[in-house]
């Protein structure tokens, strides 16, 4: 079972004012997810599509969090979903990270990301 987002990291302002903001990872895998626990950011494992979904609204519902981070496959599962969340929502970033076996194809990833967001296909 999953977590309620607990991980702070502190931010500076330019005018010098520290702010918090919280981070979480949503993980297709525990390896992952103990790294980062490690690090001080809290997250959950899950394995199906509704279980990240379910994570994923609980979430977003949070104030206070300023980064949700997934693994690439556990991204993958909600693609369309991520797509959507990403476009309509002003917080929480959402990034995508490789999990301990590196990432799945870089190089598609990067011209992927290109197309999405000026529309210039590489």
């Amino acid at each position: 079972s999953c977590k309620t987002p607990l991980g702070l990291q502190v931010f500076n302002t330019a005018a010098g004012m520290e702010y918090f903001m919280k981070m979480y990872l949503i993980s297709d895998n525990i390896d992952t997810q103990i790294g980062m626990r490690l690090v001080g950011i809290d997250g959950c494992v899950a394995h199906d599509s509704e279980t990240i979904t379910a994570e994923i609204k609980k979430a977003v519902n949070d104030p206070e969090l300023g980064i949700l981070i997934f693994t690439e496959k556990a991204a993958a599962m909600v693609k369309e979903y991520l797509n959507h969340l990403k476009i309509t929502l002003h917080t929480p970033l959402i990034i995508e990270i490789p999990d301990r076996h590196g990432s799945r194809d870089i190089a598609n990833s990067i011209n992927n990301m290109v197309q999405e967001s000026i529309g210039l296909k590489l």
